[in-house]
């Protein structure tokens, strides 16, 4: 046998033991559990609604509401124009708005933040790149819009319309990258991104929130994450709880939830700390996850592959 073919033939091999492991992985991770780990601090994931709008086809991203009560905003992925939808924890549609001066080519998250005087924002995550060929990144900033009874017979045929956002582009320090999870500290108001990797762990980067500036801003790297899964970097939606102690990630079957240690004067002292398993139910795809606006709970929706998409909390017992 010929060097040629040996290392032809060795390729192979390892090629196809790969796709084993993946497949393997991916059969394993199907299904995943609906019952907690005995020690977990949190119940049994629960659906307790579907999102009833057909303009929601892909809810990529969740926030809860840090303003309203009963409030959830969602954006589908690439493919939708610039709107974000409200819905109450039931799935029922609150209305849907239109951004006049954003452009949505591949949304990937949405996070809720409330500033010191009491104002609410929604942060949309102009950030997937699935074939890491964009070499800048945004983050739009919007006045989250107030829910009245009559907005729910908007629709994105005839949407209502934000205020204009604020717009922040950045670029990573390193190399290009795909990324699903956008999160605001809520003690800071830094902006964290944690990219998705297959080969390897995650990235987490840190953005100052200069909105606004003419040129992009370079963001931070600060860390690197890996859950206990494979691959163990593909985080798919993130939240930071409204005390700012905790963080959960998402890949596409389960959570992951790191602890602030006690006392730590540094929040980035957060992703030394070895991630905790959360179920989060049965989600058809799941990339988005968010705390609820007293963090005693975690809400998970799915992008929607047959049927309603749910709505699924999951409480916290501690």
């Amino acid at each position: 046998m010929s060097k040629e073919t040996i290392a032809k033939f060795s390729a192979f091999v390892i090629c196809a033991g790969l796709a084993a492991l993946l497949s393997s992985a991916c059969a394993f991770t199907a299904s995943p559990a609906t019952e907690q780990a005995p020690d977990s601090p949190y119940g049994p994931p629960k659906v307790i609604g579907t999102i009833k709008s057909p303009d929601i086809t892909e809810s990529s991203g969740v926030a809860a509401s840090r303003c309203q009560s009963n409030v959830l905003w969602t954006h589908n992925d690439s493919g939708d124009d610039a709107f974000v939808y409200a819905l109450d924890h039931a799935g029922n549609n609150l209305g849907t708005w239109k951004i006049p001066n954003a452009k949505n080519v591949d949304w990937e998250d949405i996070a809720a933040y409330k500033d010191r005087a009491g104002k609410c924002f929604l942060y949309i995550g102009e950030i997937g790149d699935n074939k890491t060929k964009r070499h800048e990144h945004i983050v739009y900033r919007v006045a989250e819009p107030v829910i009245l009874p009559e907005n729910s017979s908007s629709s994105r045929k005839a949407p209502l319309t934000t205020a204009d956002a604020e717009v922040l582009r950045f670029t990573y320090p390193d190399y290009d990258q795909d990324a699903e999870t956008v999160m605001v500290n809520p003690k800071t108001a830094d902006i964290y991104i944690v990219t998705k990797r297959v080969s390897g762990p995650a990235g987490v980067y840190r953005i100052k929130p200069d909105f606004g500036v003419a040129e992009p801003v370079k963001a931070q790297s600060v860390a690197e994450i890996s859950v206990p899964a494979i691959p163990n970097g593909l985080i798919t939606g993130g939240d930071i709880s409204p005390d700012g102690t905790r963080v959960i990630l998402c890949d596409y079957t389960r959570g992951y939830e790191l602890l602030l240690p006690e006392g730590a004067k540094n929040f980035d002292a957060v992703w030394d700390q070895k991630p905790r398993p959360v179920e989060l139910g049965e989600r058809a795809n799941g990339e988005a996850v968010s705390y609820s606006v007293d963090g005693m709970a975690i809400y998970a929706t799915s992008e929607k592959r047959k049927g309603p998409a749910p709505v699924i909390e999951v409480k916290r017992r501690q």
